[in-house]
């Protein structure tokens, strides 16, 4: 037989092995992060609730989803085990938001102009290119035409029809 003929073969079980063997490395990290919860840690589990650790058992974990409500989940259950700082920032909103090399976050940007409150008010309209006596002048003739255009018949509400 031709090389040439067994080569792509070959590639494909050495894909599969490199994709089965980076599986089962995760799954084993998976498994030893389970294995190592304790009871007061803070986890998420795969759908996505966030619970402190009670009891661990060989199979399940008995969880406080709330003070005082605790439900038992089977080990495989749990996605992630979480330090002490990151669940109290998810659950109980501890500390404000951070980034990646511990900046603050704001949750809008009025925090980035550099204005206080009290300097907002005193900041200059945008002239729109508009005239504030015209346009005041015509918001009553504007409203009007909208009442007649939304009926497509050029007549306001309550207008007499012309005989």
């Amino acid at each position: 037989m031709d090389i040439l003929t067994l080569l792509p073969f070959i590639v494909l079980i050495g894909a599969m092995f490199l994709m089965t063997r980076s599986a089962k490395k995760k799954q084993a990290a998976a498994a030893q992060m389970r294995s190592d919860m304790q009871p007061g840690t803070g986890v998420r589990t795969i759908g996505g609730m966030y619970a402190t650790v009670k009891e661990v058992h060989d199979d399940t974990v008995l969880l406080e989803v709330a003070p005082g409500v605790h439900a038992i989940y089977a080990k495989n259950s749990i996605g992630a085990v979480l330090d002490d700082a990151e669940y109290n920032r998810i659950v109980h909103g501890d500390d404000e938001e951070l980034d990646a090399d511990g900046t603050v976050v704001p949750d809008d940007a009025s925090s980035l102009t550099g204005e206080s409150g009290a300097d907002k008010a005193d900041v200059a309209k945008i002239d729109l290119g508009k005239d504030e006596t015209a346009d005041d002048a015509g918001t009553e003739d504007a409203a009007a035409k909208d009442v007649k255009d939304s009926k497509g018949d050029g007549k306001a509400d309550g207008e007499p029809e012309a005989k």
